[in-house]
């Protein structure tokens, strides 16, 4: 019997909550029926992992098989290899492209001229806004074998270079236009929760004697810790997507090899051959799955060290 009233009791103290801010779920409503629409609805199609997919019989009506379309996956040799570029390449975001946004938000707050930070900041954020196909076109026209680039080399009278038909630099190549496009947005996170950090320490410092340097060292960046920590989790979360757009704008037939990263290689079976939506829908799962167990594996390795997580 203490059940059902326990039940009931938080039942009306949920409706309770719920009249009293009655405003504030209303506008709720709306963003939970986007979700529902546009995010949770469209899992069905998940399904199609599972079965053997016709167009004719559509995805309710095409026939189930299990497993059997992941053991097609799993005997792919090129689905292995995809895999093995996208760790490879996140890995080496996350070394060389996640400082990148905490260093220049840690630098941007050093700057004391107003008007200058307020420039400063509108030049490292204005590439955000550049689509990736104009960043493409940009790279083309400065390091082509007709660009900017190799027009300078050949006036010195020396050899034209290979930069954007190179498969040994594509890989830097991403993390350098990467970090010139998003590392300005980015910072914006960091620098909203510097403004956060009680300024009083800073003056207790600076009366103590810090330099400029050690205020950053010792009050700055222990106070944007946990922002870091949670932005280092959600990047963990994404090692199997190394990010379509950017990838697929800057290959070329000369780098195929090294930009067959998971998303091109989902791409690749699906749109350049003879299209297969069950294998390619099975990838993808797979892809989710384990961009899930790693954003879990590094909210608790995070809380195991002393730091915040995600998850309560």
């Amino acid at each position: 019997m203490s059940q059902p009233k326990v039940k009931s009791s938080r039942v009306g103290t949920f409706l309770t909550q719920v009249k009293k801010n009655r405003q504030t779920y209303f506008l709720l409503i709306f963003g939970i029926i986007w979700y529902v629409v546009f995010a949770y609805f469209p899992m069905y199609g998940l399904t199609l992992a599972f079965k053997q997919y016709r167009a004719v019989d559509g995805i309710f009506g095409s026939p189930w098989v299990g497993t059997q379309v992941f053991e097609y996956v799993f005997r792919d040799p090129a689905f292995f290899e995809s895999v093995y570029r996208t760790l490879w390449i996140n890995i080496g975001r996350m070394i060389f492209q996640f400082p990148i946004p905490v260093i220049l938000a840690l630098l941007l707050n050093e700057v004391r001229l107003g008007k200058s930070k307020k420039v400063l900041q509108s030049v490292f954020t204005f590439p955000h806004f550049l689509s990736w196909i104009i960043v493409s076109s940009i790279m083309l026209n400065v390091l082509g074998s007709q660009g900017i680039l190799n027009s300078f080399i050949k006036l010195l009278g020396g050899e034209p270079v290979s930069i954007i038909g190179n498969s040994d630099t594509f890989v830097p190549l991403l993390y350098i236009t990467e970090n010139w496009k998003s590392a300005g947005w980015s910072a914006i996170i960091y620098m909203a929760s510097i403004a956060g950090i009680d300024q009083e320490q800073y003056e207790a410092a600076e009366i103590d004697g810090a330099s400029r340097f050690q205020r950053m060292i010792h009050i700055t960046l222990p106070g944007i810790q946990v922002t870091v920590t949670v932005m280092f989790i959600l990047a963990a979360g994404n090692l199997m997507t190394a990010g379509f757009d950017q990838v697929f704008n800057l290959s070329n037939p000369a780098t195929s090899k090294v930009a067959e990263t998971l998303d091109m290689y989902i791409y690749r079976i699906t749109f350049q051959s003879a299209s297969d939506f069950s294998f390619s829908t099975a990838v993808s799962l797979f892809k989710s799955v384990i961009n899930c167990f790693l954003l879990i594996v590094s909210d608790r390795v995070s809380k195991r060290f002393g730091g915040s997580g995600l998850f309560g």
